[in-house]
């Protein structure tokens, strides 16, 4: 197979995965009595995610929404790349891409890898994606992205467990589908890597460092679990996704009006409010979906796509943008039927 750059190449088909255990915002005011249903549901835009059990983890989740793919008519057989977007691997090692094709029971001439990224996997997966059937490697790509934040929040952290949510999503990309892969602009500053980090764990910091401690605005802090500067998120959002929607929008030759509906990363309805406004974007084509899952990483922007979809809301141009951990940031517009 010879690559062909005049080649189209497209979503064909989405699926949607999520654990059965549902956290709500009433069960979380059981362990933080100060916080209030109104307060958590205005700001974070979050009434309930959901939580994966002990024993499940982002591979069973990225098989079970495979199989979902596959009962929507996506023939197993055609796929001949795995690419898995996750932060929350099985093992060290073997790759959790290989675990998940021979679960799939897909072919041994199928190529399959991990890519460790956050949220903005899906925007570096459909990079990758349309670049492996550009370059004549694969014909029908299996992008799957799943994660198990709520596994390194802490029990304590009131701010975290509001927001974050478990799930995953998988998508074919191939040479024929609903919607074009328009041309893509990522980026990437590690200085910011420490503003969003799991310190331990890792060949850095392998054992548990046992640091618990209340900051001064009592909020818990520990290397042993998932860290949010929620301030310094904030400010590099700001700065960076202006300047990627522009350079976004300029790349496939569009102005904001040719957007039919803007699909961003679903961080917290706070952040995502502010960010409409800073850009101007219309409310009416600026598309939510956190309410009942959370923010669930690498998974919020398909799950937005398959919820708007559903909707009738999926036509025309839409503008998808990831930004979050890392610091990473992509973007990419689809050309939908």
């Amino acid at each position: 197979m010879e690559g062909d750059n005049s080649m189209r190449v497209f979503i064909k088909d989405i699926a949607c995965y999520l654990p059965k255990t549902v956290l709500t915002n009433e069960d979380l005011l059981k362990d933080f009595p100060e916080w209030s249903v109104e307060k958590v549901a205005g700001k974070i835009g979050v009434s309930e995610r959901h939580i994966t059990g002990a024993e499940e983890t982002a591979t069973d989740m990225a098989v079970a929404a495979a199989e979902r793919l596959f009962a929507q008519g996506v023939d197993r057989a055609c796929v001949d790349f795995v690419l898995l977007c996750t932060q929350s691997g099985d093992y060290y090692l073997p790759s959790s891409a290989c675990i998940v094709q021979h679960r799939l029971g897909l072919s041994t001439k199928c190529g399959a890898l991990d890519f460790n990224l956050g949220c903005s996997g899906y925007e570096y997966g459909l990079v990758m994606a349309k670049g492996l059937i550009l370059a004549g490697v694969a014909k029908n790509v299996l992008l799957l992205t799943a994660e198990t934040y709520t596994k390194y929040i802490h029990p304590k952290d009131k701010g975290n467990r509001t927001i974050f949510g478990d799930g995953a999503s998988a998508t074919l990309v191939s040479i024929e589908g609903f919607a074009e892969i328009g041309e893509s602009v990522v980026g990437t500053d590690g200085s910011g890597a420490e503003n969003l980090i799991v310190k331990t764990g890792g060949s850095r910091h392998p054992q548990a460092m046992n640091d618990l401690h209340i900051d001064e605005d009592g909020n818990v802090r520990s290397s042993d679990h998932l860290y949010m500067n929620g301030t310094e998120i904030l400010n590099f959002t700001l700065e960076i996704v202006p300047t990627l929607i522009d350079d976004t929008l300029a790349k496939n030759g569009l102005s904001k009006e040719n957007i039919d509906l803007w699909v961003f990363h679903q961080a917290n309805k706070y952040i995502l409010n502010f960010m409409r406004r800073k850009i101007r974007i219309p409310e009416e084509k600026f598309y939510y979906y956190m309410e009942h899952v959370g923010n669930t990483v690498s998974s919020t922007i398909p799950f937005a796509l398959c919820a708007a979809r559903e909707e009738g809301r999926l036509h025309g141009n839409v503008l998808m943008a990831g930004f979050g951990v890392g610091y990473s940031w992509g973007a990419t517009v689809i050309k939908c039927e």
